[in-house]
């Protein structure tokens, strides 16, 4: 706001109304719109395929469906981009942003499929309804607030995406800005355009909101701990698993193929080693620190919000969602601002470039030990105060190491994003130093795929490690989130000793069927 109004918002104003900013606003909206709108389709339909029918393999395309998180948007752009040079433009960029941000959608939406109770759809089929009409009225229903959670994630994704619409030539708020902020002396189009994208971002995050309303989901009892019967696919069958092939193969396969193949020929293929190297090594070591950095920040964060209830505690975790909230462009630029004015020491070194990674990933770690910490028995933390440790000391000996999955998914979920982030990288890392994303986008900007693609190879492969980590503990966490709602098992006598005795909410007395179980 300090560089937008600098030179008078007079001239900022004229900005706003240009044709040419509306016609940007209208592509970006539009963009946002046809992207969300394939991705809740998309990711409802695989994750309903692969949960709750006899889809074939249905393990594997579970598994493989949500690896593109692994593959960055404009490591995509490139491969389709390198293949098929007509394909610029808006339904480039729109196949591209849904093969890469579906799993948005799909991951929530498997993990409601999980843990919903499959009774409810069975009794709707034993009263004569269609599996279609109970996938509409029964199922949708369940899964709506996590279809709803993961498109806010894909819109936000789609209107901050940079590398995509960048290596597609679609032109869009952060292709524009970053375009304005480098062609030219004045800044103030830049910070104009900017503040606008903030205002869009707002505006859908808050119609998100609005559009919940108070509905909600619930269940009067605790349900039915158990898988549900795969339905029949029928005639349907061949065509399911064709479409589910298909999505791997947009989003996967050929990108992979690309790769291989620009690896393989092309006279600007021969491996330059060492530059391969140090970009990969920078990229391992600003992921690394900015996951460190990150995840230290977000534990005090995180154990605040889970242990205490105080409207103080709320307004500091919500605060740590506004940088995520900013497309990483406009964050990158604000830095540049105040490094130019304010950390002169620090402009264009390692530590602005991970000060950045910390304000837009930093929601990310909170949530993973926000969730941690909750989920960890606050009576252990008395047992451990009652028995003389102090404050302090149960929080290092108690609290921390039980949170620890959750500290540990919330560190690997940052690496992963620092490692793909794109425009906070390339304007804010040091003179002098590449990473594998600065140099794809480099050798792809110019058209030297073949060059491109051992660094799009590398990158791929260093951040698949903590995608496929990341898959496999949420399939954990929701197995023990459907074993916890199942009959409380023998409670041993250790555990009765330190936490004192226990009784199910609910039960009525030691001879009801709670208490039965309980015992």
């Amino acid at each position: 706001m300090v560089r937008a109004g600098e030179s008078g918002w007079a001239t900022a104003w004229e900005i706003v109304v240009r044709e040419r900013t509306l016609r940007l606003v209208l592509r970006s909206l539009g963009l946002t719109a046809a992207v969300t709108a394939a991705c809740l389709v998309i990711g409802i339909g695989l994750a309903w395929l692969t949960t709750r029918t006899d889809l074939p393999v249905r393990r594997t395309f579970g598994v493989v469906a949500a690896l593109p998180l692994a593959v960055p948007s404009y490591v995509a752009a490139y491969a389709w981009i390198s293949t098929f040079p007509n394909l610029a433009g808006f339904w480039g960029t729109l196949l591209v942003l849904v093969a890469c941000t579906y799993p948005y959608v799909y991951l929530p939406v498997v993990a409601a499929l999980r843990r919903a109770d499959p009774s409810l759809e069975e009794v709707s089929r034993s009263l004569g309804r269609s599996s279609l009409t109970t996938f509409l009225r029964v199922t949708i229903p369940q899964i709506r607030p996590a279809a709803a959670a993961g498109g806010l994630l894909v819109a936000l994704y789609a209107l901050s995406d940079f590398g995509a619409p960048s290596l597609l030539r679609y032109d869009v708020f952060t292709r524009v800005i970053h375009d304005s902020y480098r062609s030219s002396f004045d800044r103030t189009p830049a910070a104009v355009l900017s503040l606008l994208l903030v205002v869009l971002t707002i505006a859908i995050t808050v119609g998100e909101a609005r559009s919940r309303g108070r509905a909600g989901q619930a269940r009067v009892g605790s349900g039915v701990a158990r898988t549900a019967a795969p339905v029949g696919l029928g005639r349907w069958k061949p065509a399911a698993a064709l479409a589910c092939v298909g999505v791997v193969g947009v989003s996967l396969a050929f990108p992979a193929g690309t790769l291989l193949y620009w690896l393989s020929v092309g006279s600007s293929a021969r491996l330059d080693l060492g530059r391969l190297t140090d970009a990969a090594t920078a990229t391992v070591v600003v992921a690394v620190l900015g996951a460190v950095v990150t995840t230290a920040l977000a534990i005090p964060v995180g154990i605040l919000a889970a242990r205490h209830s105080g409207r103080s505690a709320r307004v500091l975790e919500q605060a740590t969602y506004a940088g995520h909230a900013l497309p990483g462009v406009v964050v990158a630029l604000a830095l540049v601002f105040l490094g130019v004015r304010y950390l002169q020491p620090i402009y264009q070194e390692v530590p602005l470039l991970v000060l950045g990674y910390a304000v837009l990933f930093l929601p990310a770690a909170v949530g993973a030990v926000r969730a941690s910490v909750a989920q960890s028995p606050r009576r252990l933390e008395e047992v451990s105060r009652s028995l003389g440790l102090g404050s302090w000391a149960t929080l290092r000996r108690v609290t921390v190491p039980l949170a620890g999955p959750g500290i540990a998914t919330g560190a690997a979920l940052v690496l992963l994003t620092a490692m793909k982030e794109l425009p906070a990288t390339l304007l804010l890392r040091p003179t002098g130093m590449d990473t594998l994303a600065t140099r794809l986008w480099t050798e792809t900007g110019s058209g030297a795929y073949a060059a491109a693609a051992p660094y799009a190879a590398a990158l791929v492969l260093l951040a698949i490690v903590p995608a496929i980590l990341l898959t496999r503990v949420q399939t954990r966490v929701v197995s023990r989130t459907t074993a916890a709602e199942a009959p409380a098992p023998a409670v041993a006598p250790i555990t009765v000793a330190v936490l004192g005795p226990t009784r199910p909410t609910g039960s009525t007395g030691p001879d009801s069927p709670e208490g039965g179980a309980q015992r």
